[in-house]
């Protein structure tokens, strides 16, 4: 009889091609899949991811979720798993949950890390997980910005995929920059994000905080819906998801 298991995931996303599953090619959802396939016995097994990271995007707290018919014990299934998972993926815990749970349907909030290096030198351990700044941008200025994106606003302009058909409304109730010694961590939670759009929002504050865009244009730029508009996208690699709610 099968059962629902919740898998909680940490992955540095460096080498994939995002989370979700694309035929010949390298993902973190077609990785885990695999490998639950050969613990079962079976040809193939889908797992529900609570959402869909980018190419080159990490996660400390990937949420998923996977029927299973298995005899074993959760414990178990998180050892099978992370002995046969490359070393850049690790599943952090697994426990039975209700049949009705589903990782992305129940989520009500999810929190990304976007990190900046700002140091007068090369940052060597930490290389694949920063975006390098040339130069230190206005923190106050991008703070003061933040503030305009609060709320429930149309991102459509901040989405990657200009074709969306699906609703781009979406609700930002936290943004916090803050400078930690020689990294800039832009920090959002809210209720969901689109496809690009914490990249898009960073690339939008850096151009407010290199004084390359005003703030009555970023007021224009929520407005518009027009991609062009907002700031360039941010590489993937600063960007991780830290948490998520249910």
């Amino acid at each position: 009889m099968k059962s629902n298991y919740k898998l909680i995931i940490m992955y540095d996303g460096s080498r994939y091609y995002g989370w979700q599953r694309l035929k010949n090619k390298e993902t973190i959802q077609g990785k885990i899949e695999s490998v639950l396939a050969k613990m079962c016995g079976v040809e193939s097994i889908e797992i529900n991811g609570a959402g869909r990271t980018d190419a080159g995007v990490h996660a400390k707290a990937m949420v998923a979720n996977v029927f299973l018919d298995t005899s074993l014990s959760p414990e178990e299934i998180r050892n099978y798993l992370n002995t046969y998972l490359p070393n850049d993926i690790c599943i952090l815990e697994v426990r039975i949950a209700s049949m009705r749970f589903h990782a992305r349907y129940n989520a009500i909030g999810k929190t990304y890390c976007y990190t900046c290096y700002i140091g007068d030198t090369k940052p060597v351990f930490e290389r694949k997980y920063v975006t390098i700044l040339e130069k230190k941008p206005n923190i106050e200025l991008m703070q003061k910005a933040s503030t305009y994106l609060l709320g429930t606003h149309d991102f459509h302009n901040f989405c990657g995929n200009t074709k969306m058909k699906k609703s781009t409304i979406r609700t930002v109730n936290q943004i916090s920059i803050e400078q930690e010694e020689d990294f800039l961590q832009f920090r959002f939670h809210g209720n969901g994000f689109l496809q690009n759009m914490v990249r898009i929002l960073v690339g939008t504050l850096l151009e407010i905080g290199y004084e390359q865009m005003s703030l009555e244009e970023l007021v224009d730029v929520l407005e518009s819906g027009e991609r062009k508009k907002a700031g360039p996208t941010a590489l993937a690699q600063g960007l991780c998801l830290e948490s998520i709610d249910y």
